[in-house]
């Protein structure tokens, strides 16, 4: 039985390849940085502790024996990703460790693009290691490989799913580059059923292949796509163009899921003639529409994707509040305000400056936390503000019936940071 060793288990195309190898009956291994998230992720596979960043030939050497086949699946990108770490460095160190090892197959999940067209930091690294893997075996006697280089690839989990899906969920549809950018989007399930081929196949392929859908499509007509597998009517959502360089600002802002990178990928065109794919492997990736089918949109989906663009805003908002609060308190709040309070609590002098220091530093904290992207941050403005209520709602509970809401309004705000804490928490 096939022994295969599946790198990067824990995104969205391992994690889908992992579960269905395993579903096949192979002896599927899988490989990540944080072993305690895949086995949740991954209950009953076999589990295996790397980091490509890191981890040298020897290690994987060492890793791989035994084993049949790898398959590379590890990516990453946005601002700050370690590109030449991992897409190449490490993906390098993991070829030349199955070399030492005898490993028979070797798949490497590239991305379209990853050719001398490519211009970002992202295609180049992936290039790097692509053209490593094809000269260790250039008269394709020892190992057998596959470079596979896929387009937009969509599917439950996927960032670029997601990213549609949610611009088809809003009130008014964002036009991106003036709705003309081309994608040729293939499903995950179409994806996987061609490295299953290949892992299979009497002999290795040792070429790089596009991997596409049948239909390039522009941005307007994937975002209607995934509009329509939501149930949305999309004839009526009136369409809001956005500049180029607007997305450009709020892609370097980090607002929302889209990287400056991945923008540069969206407006070069991610396109490829389909006929060396079906040539080479015999699969003919089936149309969008006909995969989503399969896959029926739910009411969670469609709450999620209306919820994803409001994630980053409620993030901001929350922060905001906390921020306020410890900025006001300090310099902003009317002369003799905070001291009164302060009074009622037995805090005078010397103990009800530290008092009001010490709870406004700890609101900026809570605020920065917040900004931070902090799991916890949130949970502790809870704390906090629990804190603050209980003590308040002692001394003073005339509060609760303030016209203006003191404390009333700090259930709003419970509420907010319970919603950021259970989104910040999501499995990743």
């Amino acid at each position: 039985m096939m022994r295969v060793l599946v790198v990067g288990a824990g995104g969205f195309i391992g994690r889908h390849l992992t579960a269905r190898l395993a579903g096949e009956g192979l002896q599927v291994v899988a490989a990540g940085r944080d072993p305690n998230a895949l086995s949740r992720l991954l209950p009953g596979v076999e589990i295996v502790p790397c980091n490509l960043a890191h981890d040298g030939s020897g290690d994987w050497a060492q890793r791989l024996n035994g084993f049949d086949a790898v398959v590379n699946c590890a990516g990453i990108i946005g601002a700050g990703a370690d590109y030449a770490g991992v897409h190449q460095r490490g993906a390098i160190a993991l070829f030349d460790g199955a070399r030492g090892a005898d490993v028979g197959r070797v798949i490497q999940i590239s991305a379209l693009g990853a050719d001398e067209t490519g211009t970002t930091p992202y295609h180049r690294s992936k290039r790097a290691a692509d053209d490593h893997l094809a000269r260790l075996d250039a008269d394709g006697t020892a190992m057998g490989w596959a470079i596979l280089r896929p387009s937009l690839v969509l599917g439950r989990g996927g960032a670029s799913s997601a990213l549609f899906a949610a611009l088809a969920a809003l009130p008014v549809r964002p036009r991106l580059g003036g709705g003309h950018w081309q994608v040729q989007p293939i499903h995950v399930d179409d994806l996987v059923e061609i490295v299953v081929h290949l892992l299979r196949a009497p002999r290795a392929l040792c070429a790089r292949l596009d991997v596409v859908g049948p239909a390039a499509m522009s941005t307007d007509e994937l975002t209607a796509v995934m509009g329509r597998w939501l149930g949305l009517e999309m004839g009526r959502t009136p369409v809001l163009p956005i500049p180029r360089w607007l997305l450009s600002f709020v892609t370097l802002a980090g607002i929302g899921p889209a990287s400056p990178e991945s923008l540069t990928m969206l407006a070069a065109g991610n396109t490829a003639p389909l006929a060396p794919l079906v040539e080479a492997t015999g699969i003919m990736p089936r149309l969008l529409e006909q995969v989503l089918a399969l896959h029926p949109s739910t009411s969670a989906d469609l709450a999620m994707s209306r919820l994803a663009p409001m994630i980053p805003v409620m993030r901001w908002l929350l922060a905001l509040v906390w921020l306020a609060g410890g900025l006001v308190s300090l310099g902003l709040a009317p002369a003799g305000s905070t001291d009164a309070m302060l009074e009622r609590l037995g805090l005078a002098g010397t103990a009800a400056m530290v008092a009001l220091w010490a709870g406004s530093l700890a609101d900026i904290a809570v605020g920065l936390a917040i900004l931070a992207r902090w799991r916890g941050g949130a949970l502790a403005g809870v704390m906090l503000m629990g804190g603050y209520t209980t003590i308040l709602s002692a001394v003073a509970p005339e509060l609760w019936a303030d016209p203006f809401g003191p404390l009333v309004k700090n259930l709003a705000v419970l509420g907010l940071s319970l919603a950021v804490h259970a989104l910040e928490m999501r499995r990743g």
